[in-house]
């Protein structure tokens, strides 16, 4: 499956990348998906992704996409590809202290709460101005921030979803002129297409791929 979720384009015809999501996935089944030439994955729990991190190949390139707890940064930060559930200042200042420690840069995308759902993480959207301007002034000297991650509300209600699409989607614009970023992060596999209608380049997708 995933095969349908190559060579995708978003409306501005950029190249989308796909992270598949494993978490519910064994390492068989991950080993299906990386046999057709697919490196990106994405886990939401800390200790599944260091035990497959440990069994698989080590050219597979882990995407932490859950809420991650402070105490559990020590744990992934040497080998993590990209954070994308940034979403506190006191997350990224933990995450820049240890990257300092351990003499390495971190890549991170900030979390932005794009939804009013309680059960979803993420700076507000005016907090993110204090973000980058302390990235700007190098207060996170040993970590990237490539771009921006968030999570629509869980809806049928296609206008709300795109709604919330569109306000990442123009503070992705926004922030891309204060500093070079790569990634707009946002879709998964039942909203992915409306995700790319607004530009999103790099989707997470995991029931659609794995089933």
């Amino acid at each position: 499956m995933i095969n349908n979720f190559k060579n995708l384009k978003n409306k501005n015809g950029d190249d989308v990348e796909t992270v598949a999501v494993s978490k519910r996935s064994t390492t068989n089944e991950i080993m299906k998906v990386y046999d057709e030439n697919h490196k990106n994955f994405g886990e939401n729990r800390v200790k599944d992704l260091v035990v497959k991190y440990n069994k698989l190949p080590k050219d597979i390139r882990w995407h932490m996409i859950g809420h991650l707890q402070r105490n559990k940064v020590k744990d992934i930060i040497e080998f993590i590809h990209l954070i994308h559930s940034v979403d506190s200042f006191r997350l990224i200042d933990h995450i820049n202290k240890l990257s300092i420690d351990k003499n390495i840069f971190t890549n991170i995308l900030i979390q932005v709460k794009i939804s009013n759902d309680d059960s979803k993480y993420g700076f507000l959207p005016e907090e993110v101005d204090i973000i980058f301007g302390n990235y700007i002034s190098k207060n996170y000297k040993n970590i990237k921030i490539l771009g921006l991650m968030g999570m629509a509300t869980f809806s049928s209600n296609t206008s709300l979803i795109e709604s919330e699409f569109s306000l990442l989607s123009r503070l992705y614009d926004k922030y891309s002129k204060v500093t070079p970023l790569k990634y707009l992060s946002m879709g998964m596999s039942g909203d992915y297409l409306l995700a790319l209608k607004y530009n999103s380049n790099m989707i997470r997708i995991g029931s659609a791929i794995f089933n």
